[in-house]
């Protein structure tokens, strides 16, 4: 058998990490078994659809590096892969039943539904629909031919059940008096969730549906469709929903949940499907950090767990962080321009190009995601727009007030300002890291200052924050002149405080 599946989004909104992670399942099954990959629109949904969010899941998935072979934007041989574009075809199946007497057209009232339903819940019973309303089928053709509108429900055989061994969490079985006679076709002509999805299924052919386990209770809806029009039922699968750090169903409480946010932040598609897979699936042999090829020869279905699984940012972070530091230095700097650039408004100019392509290296070790690199390497461009502040020369710089109050305000800074400007003063060619740390450290011990003491309003003064790359490397790059100017700025500031202090 030929492996077939589909990743079946409806573009109501940002592909959630749920979603990217349902996607990357379905993609690692499909290619670990040689099997076709498809993307279908389930947008019938035509009020709640939007371009934008169509957009956003094909975007999420080529960022990710998954691809499919057949489906939204690649087309393939079952022809239209949008559902909004096959309405024909679903409504033409919903009356097949019909005539077959495997659905009838619903005239039941609301009145009559309701009574049922209450009457059900005093007695104990299953609320579910089963149907007693149905009317004679000649009399419900007499009235559609007569022009009245009525929604199309399928016959579910009662009594019985529906059984299948789902692929990840086993048996499962659904007794009918818990299907209701489910609305397949609604009065209007569209068609619901279950018949257009089980249509598409059967007509593309669909070998395994796996999706998450919110759908679980439409899976017998699905099989008896699926049996009444003739075909085989697929495998299902349904994974385990994502929960919070607290235990519960993950939602934007816990912090940004859509696929778009995450690549926003900087944090590497590569990671992230990293992250996503061991979400309830385990690559084996204790590890945690697999590139996607490796895990297309490891993944089955079989060693995907029925628990939930925590989404943990923090832990998501910590693996971003890994993969940063393993990039090329090049590559990790052509990922970063763009958070850099993107942060002042404007393309770097050359001479800040070869400033952050010095310090980049130092950025890569330390760094988790790439839109932290942008404040780190602020200090070394011309103008500092963006990043939160705006200057008009590069002789100023943007202070992070936490770090000010919090370094600067002993009454020793002016004085290790002073001291340090003199001692860089001195500085003969080349000026370099080993030269500016020499220096610096012969003024701490002239003064007898700590390390922490003495550097840190350095740190404050040149980089304009208490958190930057190392402090040495980054008064090296930046330049002599550069860093004088820097702790002149910073002493004059502090004159406000301390009038008979200077630099």
């Amino acid at each position: 058998m030929t492996v077939r599946v589909r990743f079946a989004p409806s573009p109501t909104g940002f592909l959630h990490v749920g979603g990217g992670r349902t996607a990357l399942y379905n993609w690692l099954f499909a290619r670990s078994r040689g099997g076709t990959m498809i993307l279908r629109s389930d947008d019938t949904d035509v009020a709640r659809s939007t371009a934008e969010f169509a957009d956003d899941i094909v975007a999420s998935m080529r960022w990710l590096g998954l691809d499919w072979d057949e489906g939204v934007e690649v087309g393939g041989p079952h022809g239209e892969y949008h559902q909004s574009r096959r309405l024909d075809r679903y409504r033409q199946v919903a009356l097949d039943l019909v005539a077959a007497g495997r659905a009838y057209h619903g005239f039941e009232t609301e009145e009559q539904l309701d009574g049922f339903r209450q009457e059900a819940q005093a007695a104990g019973r299953s609320p579910s629909y089963d149907g007693r309303f149905r009317i004679d089928p000649a009399e419900a053709q007499r009235r559609v031919e007569a022009g009245e509108t009525a929604p199309i429900r399928f016959a579910v055989p009662r009594p019985g059940e529906t059984r299948f061994e789902d692929a990840v969490k086993g048996e499962i079985v659904f007794e009918h008096t818990q299907v209701d006679d489910f609305v397949i076709l609604r009065s209007d002509g569209s068609p619901t969730y279950h018949l257009a999805s089980t249509v598409d299924d059967v007509d593309f052919e669909i070998t395994h549906v796996i999706r998450g386990e919110d759908l679980l209770p439409s899976t017998p809806k699905h099989i008896l469709l699926t049996e009444a029009t003739g075909a085989a039922r697929a495998r299902y699968g349904h994974l385990s929903l994502l929960i919070g750090p607290d235990g519960s169903k993950l939602s934007k409480r816990h912090g940004h949940t859509a696929m778009a946010a995450f690549r926003q932040e900087g944090y590497l598609p590569e990671a992230l499907c990293n992250y996503l897979a061991i979400l309830g699936w385990s690559p084996g042999e204790d590890e945690e950090v697999v590139p996607l090829h490796e895990m297309v020869s490891r993944f089955s279905l079989d060693a995907v767990s029925r628990n939930a699984a925590v989404f943990d940012p923090t832990k998501l972070e910590w693996m971003n962080g890994v993969y940063l530091r393993a990039l090329d230095p090049g590559d990790f700097l052509a990922r970063a321009l763009p958070f850099v650039e993107q942060g002042v408004g404007r393309p770097l100019d050359p001479d800040e190009l070869e400033r952050i392509g010095e310090i980049a290296p130092l950025v890569q070790e330390r760094a988790k995601r790439l839109d932290e690199v942008g404040p780190q390497v602020a200090f070394l461009l011309n103008v500092y727009a963006g990043f939160g502040a705006a200057t008009e020369s590069d002789v100023a710089v943007a202070y992070d007030q936490t770090s000010w109050d919090k370094v600067m305000t002993d009454p020793s800074v002016p004085v290790v300002l002073a001291k340090a400007k003199r001692a860089l003063h001195k500085v003969e060619p080349p000026w370099s890291a080993e030269t500016v740390e020499t220096a610096l450290r012969g003024m701490l011990a002239e003064q007898g200052l700590s390390a922490r003491k003495g550097l840190q309003p350095l740190r404050v003064a040149v980089t304009g924050s208490s958190i930057s790359p190392p402090l040495f490397e980054s008064i090296a790059v930046l330049g002599k002149d550069r860093t004088l100017n820097r702790l002149t700025t910073a002493g004059k500031r502090l004159l406000d405080r301390w009038p008979t202090a200077g630099t």
